[in-house]
């Protein structure tokens, strides 16, 4: 049990918490929410001992083993795979009383620690490490090189993978999520699902809060309230909260009616396909958390392309990868068009990014062509994004450098739906965090009116109050996307269809996230089957090779349909946009009086010229998915 009591903390001038309390039980797993600097990872240095409160106190049972992911990593000749194993202080210790004691050739004592040793699992303890070193994203080579071979990100999978292989009874996640890819991120998901112990999580990943929370513990004006069930759960009892006071109802309101317009857009052209019905009730659900989210300070919008040409982007026989290496996609043929909202799939390291730096023009394609239309224009974010900005100067001066004729006071509004607001506008940003640097970077794109956006891992960094904003801008967005995130929350409300990237090919994915999540599985399990049984792998890997062979035959017969499939979608939904726009001028009360009889009647007309198109192409959409299924 951890219990706060009064508890009083400070960090320097700024008073973090005010005399509260909380009882966290055991065996609860726990998400720590709240807005940056509200002392998250401050409660956290309390739990490990790392700050004493100003006043109260913060008592735990004594004897309680407590893991944490190191924010460093040495430079070592360790092993990954010994690394890791040191995340187990007891095995450790007891492998070197072992070696000790059979060098004094002490039998009684050898046989003494032997039984501990399997008292506490530890003849699997090697085979245990490894599986968490795979399921993070490593592979069998890497398992036997030195930590001072990995690069930054990757050390911090080292130190997540040495936090789980701890047999703890509470474990502390800040942000867990930041350095993985989505199928790391799934099968962390899976393994702290079956965590004994206490979990304390800081996250800004709604899905993979959702998925391991019973309870939420919320930092807001200096006191935390533990709230029973996850993410969502709390969400709307705080929504209800914020709806009794008036002016924070009328906000509600206009929120929920600005993501009700797009659930109904979107409804007109979901498909049968998994990813479109998957979709679609994810956007039906923000109706449900819109309300939670009326006190953020980010409200922005993507501003109208100024063109959108038809098609954005044609890849022909694209191969993608480095120059002097083996291609990592092959003969890759994809045509972008405006409306398009496209999630890539895939391991770390398959080219999902790869992908969109061949398309955003920073890397050449290795053979095949790329015709791009003249007025294409690409709004492109990744992390190096972060690192073009010049730290010596401020948002204000990033954003004139893009429009030098715009009026200052025009481009502090803007910045300031990025909570760019006071002075923050005009001091250098070298002090900014990583979260905010992002929200300067994403301004900077939104502000230059792209038709086709490349957005590689655009939440890392972002709170979930941006990452909200931020997924109901882009609904809005009126060209094309291209999306790698392991945000599935993100994935899932964005994305109309996947493409995933394996095994050097990158093509259309059929289901949605939680299929791929089952595809995951199947391999994880198949891979263990055949890592004990040679000939049984020999055989299921033949039988999958002939699998995906038979899987893209069929997609290559169905692709004539699927492409008048999303032509039909495409007109039904600028239908579907104009019934609406009818239907305005239908109930307004003047176009009844006697003197609009004729624009009366030209307007029912039209709406039933209309109704009679949806109908015949709905029809046609039905067939053509019969005949899909």
């Amino acid at each position: 049990m951890i219990s706060l009591n009064q508890l009083s903390l400070r960090r320097g001038t700024k008073l973090l918490l005010d005399k509260t309390s909380l009882v966290i039980h055991k065996g609860y797993h726990v998400g720590v929410t709240g807005a940056n600097g509200t002392g998250k990872s401050s409660l956290f240095s309390l739990v490990l001992g790392k700050l004493e409160p100003d006043s109260g106190e913060l008592t735990l049972p004594t004897g309680l083993s407590i893991a944490h992911v190191a924010q460093e990593t040495p430079a070592t000749d360790f092993t990954a795979l010994d690394y890791v194993l040191m995340g187990d202080t007891e095995l450790v210790k007891l492998r070197q009383q072992i070696r000790d004691a059979e060098q004094h050739g002490n039998a009684s004592t050898v046989a003494l620690l032997y039984q501990q040793l399997e008292n506490i699992d530890g003849y699997t303890a090697d085979s245990r490490a490894a599986q968490l070193l795979h399921g993070l994203g490593f592979n069998n080579a890497q398992l036997s090189q030195p930590t001072r071979a990995f690069s930054g990100g990757w050390r911090m999978r080292l130190n997540l993978a040495q936090a789980l292989m701890c047999r703890s009874d509470i474990l502390l996640l800040d942000e867990p999520t930041n350095h993985l890819d989505l199928d790391a991120v799934m099968w962390l998901e899976t393994w702290l699902k079956q965590y004994p112990g206490t979990l304390l999580l800081i996250s800004h990943d709604r899905d993979f809060l959702d998925s391991l929370c019973s309870h939420i513990a919320h930092i807001e004006q200096q006191q935390i309230t533990l709230y029973t069930g996850n993410y969502s759960a709390f969400e709307q009892t705080r929504a209800t909260r914020l709806a009794q006071q008036q002016s924070a109802h009328e906000k509600q309101q206009k929120e929920i009616a600005h993501i009700q317009n797009f659930v109904r857009r979107f409804g007109a052209k979901a498909t049968k396909a998994k990813q479109g019905q998957s979709r679609l009730k994810a956007l039906a659900r923000m109706e449900l958390i819109a309300a939670a989210h009326v006190d953020s300070p980010f409200h922005f919008a993507f501003r109208e392309p100024i063109k959108l040409p038809q098609p954005l982007l044609r890849l022909d026989q694209v191969c993608v990868g480095y120059a002097n290496q083996p291609a990592l996609i092959n003969t890759l043929n994809l045509t972008i068009q405006p409306g398009d909202h496209l999630g890539l799939l895939g391991a770390n390291g398959a080219g999902k990014s790869t992908l969109i730096k061949t398309i955003a023009g920073d890397l050449a394609a290795i053979s095949g062509n790329i015709i791009r239309a003249q007025d294409l224009k690409i709004g492109y974010f990744a992390q190096h994004q972060l690192e073009q900005l010049r730290a010596d100067q401020t948002p204000l001066w990033h954003l004139q450098q893009i429009d030098s004729q715009a009026r200052e006071q025009d481009l502090r509004n803007f910045l300031g739906g990025f909570d760019f607001i006071g002075d923050k506008v005009s001091e250098p940003i070298a002090p900014l965090s990583g979260g905010e640097k992002a929200r300067l970077a994403l301004a900077l794109l939104v502000y230059q009116r792209p038709n086709l956006l490349l957005l590689d891992e655009p939440t890392n960094h972002l709170d979930l109050e941006m990452r909200h904003a931020l997924n109901v801008a882009l609904q809005e967005f009126e060209g094309a996307m291209l999306i790698v995130s392991h945000d599935r929350h993100l994935l899932r409300t964005l994305t109309d269809s996947f493409i995933l990237v394996a095994d050097g090919r990158a093509q259309a994915f059929e289901g949605d996230l939680d299929d791929y999540h089952k595809l995951l599985q199947s391999q994880n399990r198949q891979a263990n089957t055949d890592s004990t049984s040679p000939a049984a792998g020999s055989n299921s890997a033949a039988a999958r090779k002939e699998q995906k062979r038979q899987d893209a035959e069929q997609r290559q017969k169905q692709k004539p349909l699927r492409d008048k499939l999303r032509a039909i979608e495409q007109k039904l939904s600028k239908l579907q946009q104009k019934k609406l726009e009818l239907e305005q001028q239908l109930a307004q009360p003047e176009i009844y009086d006697s003197a609009n009889k004729n624009r009366l009647k030209t307007t029912l007309a039209e709406q039933n010229q209309l109704l009679q198109e949806v109908s015949e192409l709905e029809n046609q959409w039905l067939e053509i998915s019969e005949a899909l299924e």
